[in-house]
């Protein structure tokens, strides 16, 4: 194995471990919010969709506060699907993850629904920057499989009635992921932007959203969530989220 393909194997949860490339595409703070935003603000989670699940973070977050829900993950870049296949094995979960191998523009599901559905979207636009030569970081972070509006439409296509549909993206580009949603049929219900080190600009904003065509009161805007304080070390709240996954 080269350099550029060595594993590491670390943890996600108090019980489960996450495969991930040393220098490829890896677990992050977006993923670990994503999942306790997902988690903390579904009411109802025993059918799961994660879409672009990527090496698996997002989605096997949430089903660790899930207990008894089964998760569908869907990934189309072939390094991240395999390494997502490997997180599923080596965590014992193939009787509760389907994981399909796909583009989530093109993949159909037959029907089916879930009751939370969720995406990391690529961050940028081919035209933001130098899109890197490695596939998989490649396909993570530039908008080469859709874009933001793509995950919404599948979200709303996917979400059962009562569902709800999280998701982060860039704080600077909130307005676009709002338009996303609008364009899509799914209402936001609440967002939350989130601060890397206390007196830092917001890095993103984590977003969660019901159904369209449900009447519900207007959009809660909650009290920016700091990572870390002045001195860079973890807040009292980051410290819970990560505790909530049984992590200290």
């Amino acid at each position: 194995m080269s350099g550029e393909d060595e594993l590491t194997v670390d943890g996600l949860t108090r019980d489960w471990k996450i495969v991930q490339r040393r220098r490829g595409h890896r677990h992050s703070t977006d993923d670990l919010l994503t999942g306790w935003y997902a988690a903390e603000h579904a009411p109802a989670r025993t059918r799961l969709l994660d879409l672009g699940s990527g090496i698996g973070s997002v989605g096997l977050l949430v089903l660790w506060r899930s207990p008894g829900a089964t998760l569908t993950a869907i990934e189309a870049q072939e390094v991240s699907f395999a390494l997502l296949e490997k997180n599923i094995a080596m965590n014992g979960l193939g009787d509760r993850v389907h994981a399909i191998h796909g583009d989530l523009r093109q993949v159909r599901l037959a029907g089916e629904s879930f009751d939370l559905v969720t995406g990391s979207p690529p961050y940028f636009d081919v035209s933001a920057g130098i899109v890197p030569a490695d596939p998989q970081k490649a396909h993570a972070r530039f908008e080469l499989r859709g874009d933001v509006r793509d995950y919404c439409a599948a979200a709303c296509a996917t979400m059962a009635p009562g569902g709800r549909f999280v998701f982060c993206f860039p704080w600077a580009q909130r307005a676009r992921a709002e338009a996303a949603c609008e364009e899509a049929g799914v209402v936001l219900e609440r967002s939350r932007d989130v601060v890397p080190k206390l007196g830092a600009a917001p890095l993103f904003s984590l977003f969660a959203c019901r159904r369209g065509g449900e009447d519900g009161p207007a959009p809660v805007v909650e009290p920016p969530y700091v990572v870390r304080d002045a001195d860079g070390e973890p807040t009292d709240e980051h410290r819970a989220t990560r505790a909530s996954f049984g992590m200290v």
